[in-house]
């Protein structure tokens, strides 16, 4: 399971923002940041 253990890191990953622009993961790295996933799907 990831993010179990504090020192078990993500996979690098690929995603699209809400304006259409691809960011990555790694982009990140070395930063504090926060992953928030709205699903559109469930309203």
């Amino acid at each position: 399971m990831i993010g179990k253990d504090k020192a078990t890191l993500a996979p690098d990953f690929t995603a699209t923002d809400s304006e259409g622009r691809t960011i990555r993961l790694a982009d990140y790295k070395g930063k504090k940041n926060v992953f928030l996933v709205f699903n559109r799907g469930f309203t």
